[in-house]
């Protein structure tokens, strides 16, 4: 069963909290579709109007700021031992070179690979427990967790709920190609920035070790 279609059988109030939840758990490292169940969620929404996409919004955006925080605090609290520990239960999302393609974004970028790491998948469930064990300033982690979240959870539900309005306008007057156009122009307008933010990270330059010196 579609995702959508298997969202219209739960009540609103449980949407709010699958979609907090799910995305709560990806951002503290769980790999998860968050992205997806959020999008089917703000086009549900679009087209019944027992789901309020403010409260859907919010939901989402505390899930993904109270998330990131937990897997900041994780990040810390394990530190690199973590990461081999997740490398092992989660090899496809957290092998050792996504782990590096990771943190070479966040030596070059700093808080704005926190920022934009919402808006590629990769990171966005690395930010939070990568920031943690890179010992991050958490005054700098919490102002990009927080803007980002806003911005990716707010924004994501914001044009997928605009869209789904338009999208059913277009199909009543013309046919299912209106839903089609609709929902490609709101997703493109969506990946723009995250094309961009996914360019950025991965034309980070390689750190180079630095040399030992030798002992007398």
């Amino acid at each position: 069963m579609h995702v959508q279609e298997w969202l219209e059988t739960v009540p609103a109030v449980a949407v709010y909290a699958l979609v907090g939840v799910v995305i709560g758990l990806e951002s503290l490292g769980i790999p998860l579709p968050g992205e997806i169940i959020l999008v089917s969620s703000a086009l549900l929404a679009s087209q019944h109007g027992d789901i309020d996409p403010v409260i859907l919004g919010a939901c989402a955006t505390a899930g993904a700021i109270i998330g990131d925080s937990i897997g900041y605090a994780i990040g810390r609290r394990g530190g690199r031992p973590l990461l081999a520990w997740l490398g092992a239960k989660f090899p496809r999302h957290f092998s050792e070179g996504h782990i590096a393609t990771a943190e070479r974004s966040f030596q070059k970028w700093g808080m704005w690979a926190v920022f934009f790491g919402r808006f590629v998948a990769l990171l966005r469930i690395f930010a939070g427990p990568l920031a943690g064990v890179l010992r991050m300033p958490y005054w700098k982690f919490l102002i990009a967790n927080v803007l980002g979240g806003i911005l990716w959870a707010g924004g994501t539900t914001a044009v997928i709920y605009y869209v789904g309005i338009v999208a059913e306008s277009w199909l009543k007057r013309f046919s299912w190609l209106g839903l089609v156009a609709a929902v490609l122009i709101g997703v493109t307008s969506m990946l723009v920035l995250k094309r961009k933010a996914k360019k950025a990270t991965a034309q980070a330059p390689v750190a180079e070790p630095e040399a030992v010196p030798a002992a007398d």
